[in-house]
Order: structure tokens, then sequence, then C-alpha cells
């Protein structure tokens, strides 16, 4: 199996929660059984979002010694449990010789109907970092109202600064209900901190990007094919 580089830290508990939900998804009798795994946490990248909207130092010459550094600690291929950080993917991939999983195709590839409702970031929202990869499979991309995007960086922050979950799901649920009625037929959950909120229901088809990620990282670590 290959060994796997997280490029981590944006935030620590997205990361966490990442590796935990890598194990659980890996097929596993025993320890030898789960994947070999190199992981770089650093909570001192410059704010993706606040590069991208404007007057923020940018990330990219942190994110590509981070992936450098992984790759001379022996990953084969990496992967950023961070929607608004696939921003600077292209000059991460300028940096390496390995491979860097796309966490926006991955979750692209498993809308089945659109449009789709987008929870993301500010910055993921107005750069269209996703809008090229749903256009790709023939959707249209639904965003939240500016109202609910505004919700969503609170409730973002909130994760961040480790406030309990149980109030930020209630809150998170009417912007979810809020962008199904304005007609997305999917959700895509694409910011991590989110992730951690979002509750999936039977009733309402939606793709956490973290899970295509993890579901991504299995295949690639294990050489299997889609």
């Amino acid at each position: 199996m290959k060994t796997v580089g997280v490029v981590g830290g944006m935030g620590p508990a997205a990361t966490v929660e990442f590796l935990a939900r890598l194990v659980r998804a890996t097929p596993a009798a025993r320890d030898e059984d789960h994947l070999h795994v190199v992981v770089n946490s650093d909570p001192r990248i410059p704010s993706r979002t606040a590069a991208l909207l404007g007057g923020g130092p940018s990330p990219a010459p942190r994110l590509r010694a981070m992936a450098r550094g992984l790759e001379q600690a022996g990953a084969e291929f990496l992967v950023m449990p961070c929607n608004t950080a696939h921003a600077f993917l292209d000059e991460m991939r300028d940096a390496v010789r390995i491979p860097i999983l796309d966490i926006r195709r991955e979750a692209a590839a498993l809308v089945q109907a659109g449009p789709v409702g987008l929870l993301a970031t500010e910055a993921v929202v107005r750069v269209g970092l996703y809008r090229d990869a749903f256009h790709a499979r023939g959707f249209d991309t639904l965003c939240p109202s500016a109202q609910d995007q505004d919700e969503l960086t609170a409730l973002i922050a909130a994760v961040k600064a480790g406030a309990p979950f149980g109030r930020l799901r209630r809150r998170l649920t009417g912007v979810v209900e809020r962008v199904g009625a304005a007609g997305a037929q999917t959700l895509v959950v694409g910011c991590t901190e989110v992730s951690l909120l979002y509750q999936a229901t039977p009733q309402r088809p939606s793709v956490d990007a973290l899970d295509a990620l993890v579901a991504a990282t299995v295949r690639e670590a294990r050489d299997e094919t889609r």
C-alpha cells in the first residue's frame, strides 16, 4: 500500500476528523491492515480566505514547503482536508513529484443531480472554486443567500474556536433547509468545518467532500479503481 501524506492544520479539528474517518473507512482486521499516514498539521498557515478575498498573505509558500516535507518523509501521494486551500493546489503540485488528490474532483464525481447547493467558505463561493467541477458534470451551482453565507462564516469560525456542536448544528439546519427550498437538488458540504456539523438525512441527497476525500485516499493507497 502507498504511504499517505496529509497536509493538515486547516483547522486542526477537521484534520483529526479526516484521520478518524480514514481509519473507519479502511478495510482492516488488525493494526497492520491500516494505512501508513504521515501528517503535518500546521495551524500557522496564513488564512486562505483572507488571501483569496484580498489583503492577506498567501499561504502558498508554507503549503508548498509542507508538501515537499511530506514527500521527503516518504509520502507517495498527498491529500489536503481543507477545501479553501485547494485554490493553491496547482502551486503545490509544482513543488513536488508525487500526486495530490483534488477534493473538488472527488466530491463532484459523486453528484447525481443539480443544481448543486454549495455549503462552503465565502472564499470558495466567491472565487468559484467548485463551479468548474460541477459544470464539467453538467450541473449549475446554487450558493446560499448573502445572509446565509454570513451564517456559514460564523458557524465555521465557531467550530474553529471549539464551540459545542449542538446549537451550531441547529443553526446549520436552517441554512440547509433554505438552500434546499431555493432549488438545490443535491447539497455539497464543501468546507471541512461544516462537515463536522452536517448531519445527512435520507430526504435530502448530499455529498460530504470530506467523505469523498477519505474514500479517494483509501482507493489511492490501496491501488484500487473507482
